[in-house]
């Protein structure tokens, strides 16, 4: 015979204050723990939603990203003419050469200057990325000083509004259009006419290209190709996986400090629902043993505790993730350790996130109850019924 969850309810409700001190402290830590995995899966949905699944990037061997990579134009031209590279409809590969570089831009309102990615960009550059679309402006003249910005960029730089001149590369560029890449990573890139912008950062070969396959099971083959060609010094990735790999080092930093926030918080929070569960016992001697004389067994009392720490457990979980819900209308701009550029993105809440941290809660809500409980249900019947 269990004992009726109402009364472990009734017991929760019966200690408000305590029970919503503990369920604060709870709370706490599952914000910290919550909105971490929330920023985590940010990072990952902004840099995979960059690509997209039939384009290819190519890149030198051994560079871990399109800055460190070079590409001359006999080896672009090689690989745009493969059988696997997609046609557009002027008969011309679906290929985009591109060029990337790193800028400083003055932050808006801090006035710190920060990197951003400059992209030069073929003809077929926004063909390649149909997620990318201009929202205000136009597209800028291929051959000519004029730039467009991503979303991010306009909200977080000065000198980046339509109309006004960013001076680099010995060049005054000016800022023709606004596009949005739907949070994806081009939001936080500026973008030009890869020509010009190589001439103007006096460079001989491209960073990296991009190609549209004819089938989605042309890949292997295309990589493969590209591997074993004694002209070619390069190597094929799928966009997704290739900007994927650009989040790694960020994701695991990310992690790591939100494990250790989390544990140093979830120690003290477990203590306090442990004080809170004996006092509790403490308060409650006479009543447990009532309990054990209507014929309620030890490991009915303790599952009676057990219960009620887990409850309290949730309710600190359901409050932490209801704050750490409200980060989502937030946006966090921090320096990306693979590319060493700005980037901007979203606090992103999901369901496996909501299940992982409520499990933490009640975990830690278990954890601090278990020994109160192993403590009730040990009692004597006649030790605490002479407490009466």
């Amino acid at each position: 015979m269990a004992i009726p969850l109402t009364y472990v309810a009734r017991n929760l409700w019966a200690r408000r204050l305590t029970t919503a001190l503990t369920a604060g402290g709870l709370a706490l830590v599952v914000f910290v723990f919550g909105t971490v995995l929330m920023l985590d899966a940010g990072l990952k949905k902004t840099l995979v939603s960059t690509g997209e699944y039939d384009n290819v990037v190519v890149i030198r061997k051994g560079a871990e990203t399109e800055v460190q990579s070079s590409i001359d134009r006999n080896q672009a031209g090689i690989m745009e003419m493969h059988p696997a590279v997609a046609m557009g409809g002027d008969g011309r590969p679906l290929a985009s050469r591109e060029t990337v570089v790193l800028i400083s831009l003055e932050k808006i309102g801090s006035n710190k200057p920060s990197n951003v990615v400059i992209r030069g960009v073929s003809p077929s550059g926004l063909v390649l990325r149909p997620q990318v679309r201009l929202v205000e402006g136009r597209m800028f003249n291929p051959g000519s000083s004029e730039i467009i910005v991503g979303s991010s960029i306009a909200k977080g730089f000065s000198g980046t509004q339509i109309g006004e001149h960013l001076r680099f590369a010995q060049r005054d560029w000016t800022v023709v259009g606004r596009f949005d890449a739907g949070s994806s990573g081009f939001d936080s890139e500026i973008w030009g006419d890869v020509d010009q912008l190589m001439q103007s950062f006096r460079r001989n070969s491209y960073s990296s290209m991009v190609v549209r396959l004819a089938q989605t099971d042309l890949f292997s083959r295309f990589a493969a190709d590209i591997d074993v060609d004694p002209r070619l010094t390069e190597e094929a990735k799928r966009e997704q996986t290739f900007y994927s790999d650009q989040s790694k080092a960020l994701s695991t930093f990310i992690n790591i400090l939100g494990l250790t926030l989390s544990t140093i918080f979830s120690i003290a929070a477990m203590i306090g629902a442990m004080i809170t569960m004996y006092a509790s016992v403490a308060n409650r001697v006479a009543e447990i043993g009532t309990l054990r004389a209507l014929g309620f067994k030890r490991i009915n009392v303790l599952g009676a505790f057990l219960l009620e720490a887990l409850l309290l457990g949730l309710v600190g979980g359901i409050v932490g993730i209801g704050c750490a819900a409200l980060m989502q209308f937030a946006s966090f701009s921090t320096t990306n350790f693979q590319t060493f550029a700005d980037l901007s993105f979203r606090f992103i809440l999901t369901p496996a996130i909501v299940v992982k941290t409520l499990a933490f809660s009640m975990a830690m809500g278990l954890i601090g109850g278990f020994l109160p409980a192993m403590r009730a249900a040990r009692m004597n019947i006649v030790d605490a019924l002479r407490t009466r």
